[in-house]
């Protein structure tokens, strides 16, 4: 069980991710909205938030300056920053001024992602406790809620502009809540004094299983709206419930591997959330009808769940403690690559082979954390 005071201890990183996974969830569940207001095809949506990576990549570039100038309030105003950004992809119904919105986006978010992740494991290593799944878990069960509430306001025939811009408010509140008393996040840059620890190849390696994780489970959350609506013949509301189960999914499976934690093989979790994951991809690609998918999302969420929080949890385990924070970081720029460039890339793959052909390209991809996980387990800052 996890404990009131762990849950209140940890709450600032909370506010963070469940703000992010609010945001993203509205977005993913607005997107056969988005589509139509565009007026374009599933291709060329891919393209245009195709930005979005590379001002995410910029930002997080300079989160650790950001971090070290702003000190204890870097991560609240990061999410605040975030929460405006998100309000302006539902205003932008001219196709040249999406990408412009979606930049903002993206590196609204790719800040943020930095700073709470090297939060999160400054906190573990503080108290001693595994808070990765935790947060993690708040992301999912946020992302859930914002596509369930997005649904019902698309359901009741709110446009994207009023949906985006209201759960922007929603995540303004988030990050009031994200507001520490001590949120400094030490050993974000690199100490000029020479004792900087050694990075090593542990956050390239553990990046790498995270931007296959995120690649897959923000593809499948990005994309199964319009999978159940257009290949499946859904309704808006069966549609967003397509994220919402996957989401909701992977934020009990990631409170269960809280639990795990620290009891089981990190390197057996990876492995067996590949399979499972995998399988799922594989169910959501056959599915014939919408409650098929959502079976298919179940499975496959219960097996991505665990798989970036483990791989953050054992970046910051194999790092020297005064490279940590840096290593975090590191991983968090390389694995938030998949965050972005997983959406994007899975709509290119759609609009040229089919939406089922994208879950089998899913899949297979997961299965490559079977060559990266023996290779971390090698690895030693």
């Amino acid at each position: 069980m996890i404990s009131l005071p762990t849950i209140a201890f940890a709450r600032p990183a909370i506010a963070a991710f469940a703000a992010m996974g609010v945001l993203w969830g509205t977005f993913a569940a607005a997107m056969p909205d988005l589509k139509a207001m565009l007026g374009v095809d599933e291709r060329e949506l891919g393209l245009l938030v195709f930005c979005t990576p590379l001002a995410a990549i910029s930002a997080m570039l300079l989160a650790p300056a950001f971090g070290a100038a702003m000190g204890r309030v870097a991560l609240p105003l990061s999410v605040a920053l975030m929460a405006l950004a998100f309000a302006l992809p539902g205003q932008a119904s001219v196709w040249w001024l999406f990408p412009l919105a979606m930049a903002c986006a993206g590196a609204a978010t790719g800040l943020t992602d930095v700073l709470m992740n090297a939060r999160v494991a400054a906190m573990e290593t503080s108290r001693g406790l595994h808070l990765m799944n935790l947060a993690h878990a708040a992301y999912s069960f946020g992302y859930a809620g914002g596509a369930v509430l997005t649904g019902v306001m698309r359901g009741a025939g709110w446009g994207p502009d009023w949906v985006m811009g209201t759960m922007a408010v929603l995540g303004l509140g988030f990050a009031a809540l994200a507001l520490e008393r001590d949120g400094r996040i030490d050993g974000l840059r690199k100490p000029k004094d020479g004792t900087a620890g050694h990075l090593g190849w542990v956050p390239v390696i553990g990046g790498g299983i995270v931007l296959i994780a995120f690649m897959t489970e923000n593809a499948a959350e990005y994309w199964s709206a319009l999978h159940i609506e257009k290949t499946l013949g859904g309704s808006p509301e069966q549609g967003a419930l397509g994220p919402a189960m996957l989401a909701l999914t992977m934020g009990f499976a990631r409170l269960g591997g809280q639990s795990l934690a620290g009891r089981v093989n990190p390197f057996t979790i990876l492995r067996v959330g590949a399979v499972i994951a995998a399988a799922g991809a594989l169910v959501v690609s056959q599915a014939w009808a919408p409650w098929v998918a959502y079976v298919g999302f179940f499975v496959m969420g219960v097996g991505a769940s665990v798989l970036a929080p483990t791989a953050f949890s054992l970046v910051g385990q194999l790092s020297d403690d005064t490279a940590r924070a840096r290593a975090v970081a590191r991983a968090t720029l390389l694995g938030y690559l998949g965050y972005f460039v997983g959406p994007p890339l899975l709509g290119v793959i759609a609009g040229t082979f089919g939406m089922r052909f994208a879950f089998i390209w899913a899949a297979c991809l997961v299965a490559m954390v079977f060559v990266l996980a023996p290779i971390l387990k090698r690895q030693r800052a």
